[in-house]
């Protein structure tokens, strides 16, 4: 019985708590001793609360709805582990950084105040890399995080401890983020769904700057189509505060999704006529989830765009060490600070103080024409197609690929270049659950979908999730 709680989805097991088929109370000691039996084998979650501290909460919970009082929002009673970049009131928040590994901030950030208020229960954080720089999860304060389908192999990043626990069935549900593929590689290495959101979807507060253009976005990751929309919905909406942020009513992105998708016409860009290298596999792992959404109706295409992949790669580039150097140049003025920080993160900031204000107005030139070039992709294809990451999951104790397919990569986060496609757009990207090789290593497909496309993207998932029972149904072995 405790495994069929810990396997379903969030909204079943809020229905559930609704209903009072569970109580809040027994639903925590489910995953509480979930989380004993295999955490220390993956180390997805970090700085836990003590079980005493949680299960008192949600008895809390229990004797609330008892007398009465409804439930404040359909998160109510859940258990969460929140990602360690995103500040939590009262809750160590490392940043996977020795400089913070006592921080413990007395506010939430926006969308962790919208969890909270939804009702979640934080049960701790999960592992990141230090500052979310790079797609493997590591840092000098927790160690490595692996993947939930083979402990020894990482879990991807920087959302891999996230992807890791809900894969795992520590959670039910995460909250992520991404800049440069960190929904959507951890959601390839763990066979789960990530949604890297429109500019604005979810705004980031507080922020010292309200008005660039963000290369990064906190979004949700589930193991269902539907629960990936109502954790969209939950994080969403607009703020004041937030000059940039889109003024929906967010509570459309959790309307029932139907699962049709009959008509709907993909690209498939594969490996853009041989730009990107990739590991043998992963073409035709990516190829077998595009014949099920074939076997669900939709029309799928070979397409290459036209626009220089490695135009797209510079600029990527100088804007990405523009923000980062922009985020941490206060830590490395600090010599000692600066003596803390990887070495990754030395070299980004380093790149971006030394980066002229011409080459920040070309790169966002060069990002516009390829806004432009989406536009007229979009006005044939629902949704553009490549692969989530150019490798599959990798030994955990090694901190990047510098190899692939005989190719050298140049930097630390080169053998990522896949994703920038979609980081670059203005519209969002799902990263969906593509299958597994042969050795049993997970990979994805990452959706490309049109300005404030959410709705779009979140139905193909449900149409998928109609063919494809036995990919998503695969439960690790642990």
């Amino acid at each position: 019985m405790k495994d069929d709680w810990i396997d379903a989805d969030a909204c079943t097991l809020s229905r559930a708590l609704d209903e009072r088929r569970i109580d809040a109370e027994a639903l925590m000691q489910c995953f509480l001793e979930r989380i004993d039996a295999v955490n220390d084998r993956l180390n997805a979650i970090v700085s836990r609360r003590p079980a005493d501290q949680l299960l008192a909460e949600a008895a809390a919970r229990d004797r609330a709805w008892a007398a009465g009082k409804p439930r404040r929002g359909w998160l109510d009673g859940l258990p969460m582990a929140i990602k360690d970049l995103s500040t939590t009131a009262g809750l160590t928040t490392t940043f996977g950084s020795p400089l913070f590994a006592d921080h413990v901030p007395h506010a939430d950030n926006l969308m962790v105040s919208r969890l909270r208020a939804a009702g979640a229960i934080f049960i701790g954080k999960t592992n990141t890399p230090e500052f979310g720089l790079g797609s493997q999860t590591y840092n000098r304060v927790f160690g490595a995080t692996g993947s939930a389908y083979d402990s020894k192999l990482t879990a991807g990043g920087s959302s891999g401890g996230a992807a890791a626990a809900l894969a795992a069935r520590m959670v039910p549900i995460a909250d992520g983020s991404d800049m440069m593929g960190s929904l959507r590689n951890p959601a390839a290495y763990n066979n789960v769904f990530g949604l890297r959101p429109s500019p604005g979807r979810v705004p980031a507060l507080p922020v010292p700057d309200v008005f660039s253009p963000s290369l990064g976005t906190e979004g949700p990751m589930a193991r269902s189509a539907a629960d990936l929309a109502a954790l969209l919905a939950t994080q969403a909406g607009p703020d004041a505060r937030a000059p940039l942020s889109i003024r929906e009513d967010p509570a459309g992105l959790a309307a029932p999704l139907s699962g049709d998708i009959e008509g709907r016409r993909i690209a498939w860009l594969g490996d853009w006529d041989g730009y990107y290298p990739l590991e043998a596999g992963v073409l035709e792992v990516g190829e077998r989830a595009l014949a099920r959404l074939s076997e669900a109706g939709c029309e799928i295409q070979p397409c290459t765009p036209r626009f220089d992949p490695d135009r797209l790669w510079q600029a990527w580039c100088v804007l990405r060490q523009i923000v980062v150097a922009g985020k941490f140049e206060m830590l490395y003025r600090d010599p000692e600070k600066r003596a803390a920080l990887k070495p990754e993160a030395v070299w980004e900031i380093d790149a971006g103080l030394g980066r002229k204000a011409i080459e920040g107005h070309h790169a966002q030139v060069t990002r516009s024409a390829w806004f432009a070039e989406l536009n007229r992709l979009f006005d044939e294809y629902d949704a553009i197609a490549l692969p989530s990451a150019q490798v599959f999951a990798f030994d955990r104790n090694r901190c990047w690929p510098d190899r692939i397919a005989g190719r050298v990569m140049d930097t630390y986060h080169r053998w990522m270049e896949i994703v920038i496609p979609g980081s670059l757009s203005a519209g969002p990207t799902l990263a969906l659950p593509a299958g597994f090789d042969d050795r049993g290593r997970s990979m994805g497909i990452q959706l490309l979908g049109c300005q404030r496309g959410e709705r779009g993207l979140l139905e193909i998932a449900a149409g998928y999730e109609r063919v494809a029972a036995d990919v998503l149904g695969r439960r690790p072995a642990l």
